[in-house]
């Protein structure tokens, strides 16, 4: 049977094909159905899913200008062999691609506009109700992330106790999850959020497990994590905002999915899906090994930022530092440090060539923490982060690399993109300073003031090694750019 689609879609957006199909027995797992979507030369196979009600869907992002022509495979006769085909057209504003790796160290969207991966934390956002999720985008569309790691599983953990609206899967015998079931009307929502943080320019990093649970989603079999993997990538790989974080602590979770079943787990995660978006792991005490090659950058959870430059030369990839502990006063130590020092952590870890992502947990009469629940925010660390932001997005392209032995401190952060350099002094507070300071070509020196959010030019320009002087105050930066 032949389907002949008039239709026109940008380019990495999604082109959806829509079948009929059987309804009886479980068709979730009793029905394979995908498609071979073909331009030119070339052939992309792409696995569909069943979305419930006897409809079944292909979905796939386009990455080439033209016409693309399709045909449906599938081991049932009626969804077997239908073809299509439609038009790719140039994306519209805003749309500039999924990230993919760049440099070794940094990101960049798939048309070549540099990524810098500014991220935040709302875990269980997508579990909370339809007001508290609305009030978290229109937070988000004043804040300055633009990534956000979220889980697909709710969260059973402190200040996590309500229980969701909607479940991933639906509910089987005696009121137990039957995790042969995916439940469709909750992955149309977690759909639609993910959609709305694109909207957003938001990347969405998505957990794929936790330990955190009481509905046994962190105890599936190997079988229902499989079978779970491939349905989650067939349903979100086409959406071009996608990150994959294989798990949130995996290392807590050993005695359930041990670390060759996650290997394996990962593996399955970048062969069904085919645009390569960026996959990593979360770690508690135990550190994945981040050199493996179907990991594309490194995602840590690490209080000590001042050890960033040496991680990221251990991996030799991008190093994002998601959970550098969070802005908050509740008891638990990792939650309880202060917006100074946040900021402080922030640039340390981008002066030395690495990224870092946000998290607030202030306590809330109705246990509403940001860094699960969303809201509003409360702190003070995203107005410097988003300066520190503007500052970073006005550096040369290419990304930043650290000044390796450029001074014998190693407290002091700094990196460099040809004479551009950005050095920070975290605690010091130097009333001099020489070190690090391009020794070719005259270039002009702003000192910065990260908790201020200030920039004071210094007067006139330099030209090799000089000595500077500074105002000898804690948590300055040094900007420094050619002269033309």
């Amino acid at each position: 049977m032949t389907r002949s689609v008039d239709q026109s879609v940008e380019r990495w957006d999604i082109f959806e094909v829509v079948l009929n199909g059987p309804r009886e027995g479980n068709p979730f797992v009793d029905v394979q159905v995908g498609a071979t979507f073909r331009h030119k030369h070339r052939a992309i196979a792409v696995d569909g899913f069943y979305d419930g009600d006897g409809i079944y869907r292909v979905r796939f992002m386009p990455d080439t200008v033209g016409e693309w022509q399709y045909t449906t495979i599938s081991n049932v006769a009626e969804l077997d062999g239908q073809s299509g085909s439609f038009t790719c057209i140039a994306p519209g504003p805003g749309n500039h691609g999924p990230v993919h790796v760049y440099n070794t160290f940094h990101f960049t969207y798939a048309d070549g506009t540099p990524y810098i991966s500014v991220g935040t934390t709302c875990y269980a956002w997508v579990h909370q109700t339809e007001q508290l999720q609305q009030q978290t985008l229109a937070t988000l569309q004043n804040a300055p992330f633009n990534k956000m790691r979220m889980c697909v599983f709710p969260k059973h953990y402190p200040y996590n106790q309500n229980e969701p609206a909607l479940h991933p899967y639906l509910e089987g015998a005696e009121g137990a999850r039957d995790f042969n079931r995916p439940n469709p009307a909750f992955f149309r929502h977690f759909e639609r959020c993910v959609l709305d943080l694109q909207r957003l320019g938001i990347e969405a990093d998505i957990i794929l497990f936790h330990p955190y649970d009481r509905w046994g989603y962190a105890t599936m079999t190997p079988d229902e994590n499989r079978r779970y993997l491939r349905y989650l990538v067939a349903r979100l790989a086409a959406y071009r905002n996608i990150w994959w974080s294989m798990a949130n602590e995996y290392d807590f979770m050993l005695k359930t999915i041990p670390l060759e079943l996650w290997d394996e787990l990962f593996q399955t995660v970048q062969q069904r899906d085919p645009y390569e978006h960026p996959r990593s792991i979360h770690q508690a005490h135990l550190d994945y090994d981040y050199t493996k090659p179907w990991v594309t950058h490194a995602s840590v959870q690490k209080w000590d930022v001042i050890r960033s430059k040496a991680w990221r030369s251990q991996y030799q990839k991008p190093l994002v530092n998601d959970e550098p502990e969070y802005e908050g006063n509740i008891p638990y130590i990792w939650g309880n440090i202060s917006a100074r020092e946040l900021v402080h952590r922030f640039w340390v870890m981008f002066a030395d060539g690495t990224y870092g992502g946000h998290g607030e947990t202030y306590l809330h009469p109705e246990d509403i923490l940001w860094w699960s629940k969303g809201g509003v925010l409360h702190g003070e660390s995203p107005a410097r982060i988003a300066f520190l932001r503007r500052i970073l997005e006005e550096a040369p392209a290419g990304g930043l690399t650290p000044m390796e032995d450029a001074w014998f401190w190693p407290r002091i952060s700094g990196s460099s993109n040809g004479n551009y350099r950005l050095i920070y002094f975290g605690a010091h507070q130097p009333k001099q300073w020489s070190e690090g300071l391009p020794t070719e070509g005259r270039y002009h020196v702003d000192v910065i003031d990260t908790w201020e959010m200030t920039i004071t030019p210094l007067a006139g320009t330099y030209e090799g090694k000089t000595t500077l002087t500074l105002p000898g105050k804690p948590h300055l930066a040094l900007r420094i750019r050619p002269a033309e």
